[in-house]
């Protein structure tokens, strides 16, 4: 089998895209996929995603782990699924899509930079020392005070793995505040299973869990990951964070073709 692949990255989060609207890749092969992701015998990429045909959108996003898994939504995934769409040429600078999570609007600015809109979050649970929520992919978010030295892959395996989150299991954010609107975090990945350089769901489950925590009164937050810059910006209506925004880089890194 001979797959056309192309590479981008996100503030190092990076992809393995694929260009399915004849469909033919074989979309249940985990083995495959996985072996696609493998650093060492493979491509290599946090995750593989997928583009696709859909009757009322521009494409639709398909996104699987490196463990081959089909997942939920990646916000770093989807920003450089916009980027991949349109070297293909079917979106100009405005697009609409459709993910796992329902649909997702884009734009790409002057600068190159992309902007997504995510999903609106209408609860957001604060207990003790964290905060859970859904931004497309569920998120536990917790403070903590030397950020640099903290042993993410670890502790975020503890908590992924735990009771409190049962066999579906959590992204696990560990953030340290810098500013009033800024802060600095690092994620530990289900499906990759160990830390990786960003991940955008957890970016803007922190920006929405420091505001929710009342940390900042900003409604525009500055995110620091270990690979780069983000930004999330959001409104919030009553209860619910509204109109969010994920806008950061979309970077192609290399295209070829791979027999397996």
């Amino acid at each position: 089998m001979k797959i056309n692949f192309t590479k981008y990255q996100g503030t190092g989060n990076d992809f393995v895209m694929i260009d399915n609207r004849e469909g033919i890749f074989p979309k249940n092969d985990t083995v495959l996929i996985e072996k696609l992701c493998d650093r060492r015998f493979g491509i290599g990429a946090d995750g593989l995603i997928l583009l696709e045909n859909d009757p009322e959108t521009d494409f639709r996003m398909v996104y699987y782990n490196s463990d081959g898994n089909e997942s939920s939504m990646c916000g770093n995934g989807g920003r450089c699924l916009v980027a991949f769409a349109k070297s293909l040429r079917l979106i100009g600078n405005e697009t609409d899509f459709l993910a796992t999570d329902g649909l997702h609007h884009a734009s790409i600015l002057n600068d190159g930079t992309i902007s997504l809109q995510m999903k609106s979050v209408d609860m957001v649970t604060i207990a003790n020392d964290y905060v859970f929520l859904n931004t497309g992919s569920p998120h536990h978010v917790m403070l903590v005070d030397d950020l640099k030295n903290f042993d993410v892959k670890t502790k975020g395996a503890q908590i992924r793995y735990s009771d409190l989150y049962g066999k579906a299991g959590s992204n696990v954010n560990f953030v340290k505040q810098l500013g009033d609107n800024h802060f600095a975090l690092r994620t530990y990945e289900r499906g990759v299973e160990d830390e990786t350089l960003s991940c955008g769901t957890g970016a803007t489950a922190v920006a929405i869990a420091m505001h929710a925590l009342g940390k900042t009164d900003s409604h525009h937050i500055m995110l620091d990951v270990e690979g780069g810059k983000l930004e999330v910006s959001f409104v919030k209506e009553g209860s619910v964070y509204q109109n969010v925004f994920l806008k950061g880089p979309a970077t192609f890194v290399f295209e070829g073709e791979i027999t397996w």
